[in-house]
């Protein structure tokens, strides 16, 4: 397959994950005594049957429209190693998380999210995260900006906040994936910042960050249904995000640490602050 996705297709993809979240994810959630719940690698990493109900029709739904594209479903990278390793080469392929923030979702909290990434030849050229609960699609394209679509139709564009002094930044880190000693050492070096929170929900610390209401993203475990989108998103709305040791992120990495910080003067200043100018875990 040597066809390209177009800005165009864009509706097309965010109505698919609209349509899911609404058929798959609101009618169980806080449906506790029915929710199947299972537990992956971690108490922290959940499966739940809306996850893989919605990754089925979202994967299902894609395939038909873009027939011969790859795709790369969280649920089904746990079953299939051969999926992520052909993401940096395939022609198109869709990145899928199918329910971003599980934790929350299982426990009744409305901050969770559907995320797609599309990948051209390991290159992420569009991203769209869907808030099922408000009803609202933050989506970018590459060089043509980042947006927020609200459910009447309303569209605004996207910026980070401006760049402020350490002590006035807000940021949204997440130290549980980290190595010791250097989870010790971001944990110590945290209150350099004005304000640290964690949503366990990457779609929405996204959104946060591009719509330039927090400052800094800063994460360790790299999967591509958690940032490839959500990294498109902040860097279309003017943001700077790299890796800890300054190179340029691609869907395909798994391995290096993302900061995301409003512009790359911020992104050193912050780089330094929480892991100091050294060398970074890998």
């Amino acid at each position: 397959m040597t066809r390209s996705f177009s800005i165009d297709e864009l509706p097309i993809v965010s109505n698919m994950l609209a349509a899911v979240a609404a058929e798959e994810l609101m009618p169980r959630f806080r449906a506790l005594q029915s929710l199947r719940v299972s537990q992956k690698a971690s108490p922290f990493d959940l499966v739940t049957e809306a996850d893989e109900h919605s990754e089925r029709a979202l994967t299902s739904q894609l395939l038909h429209r873009f027939p011969g594209a790859l795709v790369v479903g969280e649920e089904a990278s746990e079953s299939d190693s051969t999926l992520l390793p052909r993401l940096q080469d395939a022609p198109l392929a869709f990145v899928v998380d199918p329910l971003d923030g599980t934790s929350n979702f299982a426990s009744g909290m409305p901050l969770f999210g559907v995320i797609v990434a599309v990948v051209e030849r390991g290159e992420a050229v569009a991203g769209l995260i869907h808030d099922p609960v408000c009803k609202r699609t933050t989506w970018a394209f590459r060089a043509a900006g980042a947006w927020s679509d609200a459910a009447d139709g309303t569209r605004s564009r996207l910026h980070v906040a401006p760049a402020a002094a350490l002590s006035g930044m807000h940021g949204i880190v997440g130290t549980n994936f980290l190595p010791e000693p250097t989870r010790s050492t971001v944990n110590r070096n945290l209150s350099r910042l004005g304000m640290t929170n964690w949503f366990r929900c990457a779609a929405h610390e996204y959104r946060l960050a591009a719509a330039g209401h927090c400052h800094v993203l800063f994460y360790n475990r790299l999967m591509p249904w958690d940032h490839a989108a959500g990294w498109l998103i902040h860097h279309e709305a003017g943001g700077c995000g790299a890796h800890f040791d300054g190179s340029e992120y691609r869907p395909f990495h798994t391995r290096g640490g993302l900061l995301c910080a409003p512009d790359r003067d911020a992104w050193h200043r912050v780089r330094d602050a929480l892991l100091g100018s050294g060398e970074q875990p890998r």
